[in-house]
This record gives structure tokens, C-alpha cells and sequence, in this order.
């Protein structure tokens, strides 16, 4: 087991969903596409789309507060605030010191983690882990929030189905219980230019083969290492939270696993894929009802542009 010194526990999650519903008829009448079609591919059935005049940042601090509550802290508690996502609000400032200034987080550090895409999250998460080790920091609060409306072209079915607009949160504590915390973890990457965008101002561009190619191969490969690291059975692992890409990608990294899959929530198909808050989104259908028992343990797993993906193994406090 290659845990960390100090237990950590997430304490606290939130997620904020922009109220425009955009469903598959709608991109139908403009796009070269079908309800069937894009059920088919992705599983998606509607995603929602962030109004023109709110930005990334709005949504972070939607879904701070509620995350906040639920651990029952308070912004002025935080010590840290650690925004991923590839849709900041502009290239400067930074994105976690606007909400840091919304919320009235006063004493937090802020920091920014940008170009991981979809894996913004799960490196976010890590960090904030590796924070709470030091006598700097009690209470981190992880926001993953992305508009890949702004990003992507609404001419290009290729793109403008998949995505969706949304913001995950997760409040990070210390944890009493020695037994608990992040047990082990997997990064990896392999440069690819098969998901990107090319410069300022451009839209999104995907090679869809290649991301089912390599999110099927190396997402269960890493859990498998995470696992194996934090000494954790990956048939043991209570609850499998995976970045929400595409269903079909998800059902296909838990057969490869041999994980049930009601172990997995999922929420892509009413939310889309949803950037570096996809994880969290899962993550929220289960802290957020109380479905996280003390001494379950969970996997949290996502892949991004670059490539770039990430597993963390935690046992909760």
C-alpha cells in the first residue's frame, strides 16, 4: 500500500446544472444526426447548455456552496481552492481566485489545473490530498467545471453531441481513522493530438476512434494498478466512479474489470459528457445521498485530451 501519511476523506460534494435542457431532436434539426444515432454511439439523451451571460466560474461557485454545507464548513474555513477545467472564464486572472473572491474564501490558496481536460479533476483531487499532508491546509475544496459549449463547433456532429455544460464540487478534509484516506493511485499518459484544441479562439476537435480506443484500454488497466497499490481487490472496491465519456465506454471498462454494473453511477446519459466535472457528477449521486458508508472504498477514474487519466483509491472515513 503506497497511502498517504495523513488520512484524508471527501466530507462534502455538490454539483451545479445550467437550467437549458438541449435534447437530441433539437440538434437533429440543424445537424447531420438522429436521436437513434446519437443514443446508439453515446447513450446521451439530453445535456444541458450554460447561458451566454454566465461563465465557468458561476458554476463553480453554484456548486461550492452546497458541497460546503454538506461537510459543514464554511468558505472562510478553506484553505485551498483548486478549480480544473479547460474552459476558464479568460486566460487571466485565474479562475479559482474569482470564485475564491465570490465565495469570501479569504485565506485560500488558489490554484488552477487546465489542460488535462476531462482529467482536470482527478489530478485536482490528488493534489488536493498531497495539500492536506502538510500544516498548511485542514479543508480543500475541489472544484471541476467545464462549457464545452463555448468550445465546440455547432456545426460538427462529431463534437456539439457529446458535450454538455455542468460543475462538480468535493470538499476535502483530514480524517480521524489511520485505516482511511487515499490508499493508492495510477496516472499515466501518452501524447496525442487526437482530441485538442489547436489554438485561442479555435473549437474542439475529436477522433472518436481514438478515444474508444485508448479510454477502453487504459482506463480499466489503471484502476487495476490503483487498486493493486492501495492492496484493495479491485471485486472488493465498493463503488467504481468513472469519468462519464459515453456509456458505452463505461460499460465496457466495467466488463473489462468483472465489476457490476451497479456499482458505477452513472449520469451521461442525462447530462452528457461534461468535462472535468463528469467524475464528480457520479461521484454526487452517491455522496450526495448518503450511499458512501464509513469503510467503503471507491475508485475515482477519468482520462483526458493529451492523453492524460488518472486513478485514486480512497476507503471513506
Amino acid at each position: 500500500m503506497n497511502g498517504l501519511a495523513v488520512p484524508v476523506t471527501i466530507a462534502g460534494t455538490g454539483v451545479h446544472l445550467p437550467p437549458e435542457v438541449v435534447t437530441n431532436a433539437e440538434l437533429a434539426a440543424t445537424l447531420d444526426t438522429s436521436d437513434a444515432w446519437i443514443v446508439s454511439r453515446t447513450g446521451i439523451r439530453v445535456r444541458r447548455r450554460l447561458a451566454p451571460d454566465r461563465a465557468t466560474s458561476d458554476m463553480c461557485v453554484a456548486a461550492a456552496r452546497p458541497a460546503l454545507a454538506a461537510a459543514g464548513v464554511t468558505a472562510r474555513d478553506v484553505d485551498a481552492i483548486i478549480v480544473g477545467t479547460y474552459t476558464c472564464d479568460q486566460p487571466l486572472p485565474s479562475t479559482a481566485l474569482i470564485v475564491k473572491e465570490r465565495l469570501g474564501a479569504d485565506r485560500a490558496l488558489t490554484l488552477d489545473i487546465t489542460q488535462a481536460a476531462c482529467a482536470n479533476g482527478v489530478q485536482a483531487l490528488f493534489l488536493a490530498a498531497h495539500l492536506l499532508q502538510t500544516s498548511a491546509a485542514r479543508t480543500v475544496l475541489v472544484l471541476a467545471a467545464d462549457c464545452a459549449s463555448r468550445v465546440t463547433n455547432p456545426q460538427d456532429r462529431t463534437t456539439r453531441v457529446f458535450f454538455g455544460d455542468a460543475a462538480g464540487a468535493a470538499v476535502l478534509t483530514r480524517a480521524s481513522s489511520p485505516q482511511c484516506g487515499l490508499l493508492g493511485w495510477d496516472f499515466g499518459s501518452e501524447l496525442s493530438y487526437d482530441v485538442e484544441i489547436p489554438a485561442a479562439g479555435e473549437y474542439l476537435k475529436m477522433n472518436g476512434r481514438a478515444v474508444w480506443d485508448t479510454a477502453t484500454r487504459c482506463l480499466p488497466d489503471s484502476i487495476l494498478r490503483a487498486t493493486d497499490n492501495a492492496g484493495v481487490p479491485v471485486e472488493e472496491v465498493t463503488h467504481v466512479f468513472l469519468h462519464q465519456a459515453n456509456l458505452n465506454i463505461i460499460k465496457a471498462a466495467l466488463d473489462k474489470l468483472g465489476v457490476p454494473h451497479s456499482r458505477a453511477p452513472i449520469t451521461v446519459e442525462g447530462l452528457g459528457n461534461t468535462g472535468s466535472a463528469g467524475v464528480f457528477t457520479a461521484m454526487h449521486e452517491r455522496f450526495g445521498t448518503g450511499a458512501v458508508s464509513p469503510g467503503d472504498t471507491y475508485v475515482v477514474s477519468s482520462i483526458g485530451a493529451g492523453f492524460q487519466w488518472g486513478t485514486l483509491c480512497f476507503r471513506h472515513a
